[in-house]
């Protein structure tokens, strides 16, 4: 039974829940990938859970023309650029392709701008041959959710997750598809919006995002690429 009126009273509180059904995870030395800027608060429990690393995973969405909270599509990061459209949807909106271009542009900038703020501009970690885990603190539509894991899957781990708190039943069944597996603690068939799950879903700062990242360094520092070794069985080329 939860104490609170809500299942979780912060997204801090949901990442503690969330951390406990990944115990699973805890000898697979995962890589845990927060969607930010509300999805680290959540990642930085769990990671701290499973003493595992943590970073960000840079996902923009692509809004329609005068309805920028309906998504077109999404752009992630990666080692290639990764950009989904859904055209069809893009039609019924009038979304021209010059306008999805410009808002790709734009998205692209802002990506890189909190990839400059939250990680000093360096590249995201390497993700070959390790569990992945995707973290978000909760899920609507999924769309983010959906081209972050196909992104991720195109660096080739191990193994890939998502892991979120709450989320529509239909969208987590969906999910499935894009993961090879994965963890919701509540997925109600009367699901609304995130938000009704939480007694604070106040909005996360950037400065909350960038503590809690250098926190996570500090705690848990990425292996030093001569450890490499140690961990995977394959001696790093020099």
């Amino acid at each position: 039974m939860f104490s609170s009126h809500h299942p979780f009273r912060d997204r801090r509180d949901a990442g503690r829940q969330l951390a406990a059904a990944l115990q699973f995870l805890k000898d697979s030395d995962p890589v845990i990938l927060a969607l930010p800027r509300g999805g680290v608060p959540v990642a930085f429990e769990v990671a701290q859970a499973l003493h595992a690393q943590l970073d960000v995973f840079l996902v923009r969405k692509i809004g329609a023309p005068a309805f920028p909270e309906l998504g077109l599509g999404a752009v992630a990061e990666g080692r290639e650029q990764f950009c989904v459209i859904n055209h069809a949807l893009a039609a019924r909106t009038h979304a021209s392709e010059q306008y999805l271009e410009e808002e790709k542009q734009r998205q692209l900038t802002e990506m890189a701008r909190r990839r400059e703020l939250y990680r000093g501009g360096r590249e995201l970690v390497d993700l070959k041959d390790r569990a992945v885990v995707v973290v978000d603190d909760g899920i609507a539509t999924g769309g983010t959710m959906k081209v972050a894991l196909q992104a991720i899957a195109a660096a080739q781990p191990e193994r890939l997750l998502y892991a979120v708190p709450v989320g529509p039943d239909e969208t987590i069944a969906d999910l499935c598809n894009f993961a090879d597996d994965g963890v919701c603690l509540l997925s109600p068939s009367d699901f609304r919006a995130v938000s009704q799950y939480y007694d604070n879903f106040d909005q996360t700062s950037d400065e909350e995002v960038i503590q809690l990242l250098q926190e996570a360094v500090t705690l848990h520092p990425a292996p030093e690429p001569g450890k490499e070794f140690a961990r995977t069985g394959v001696r790093p080329q020099t």
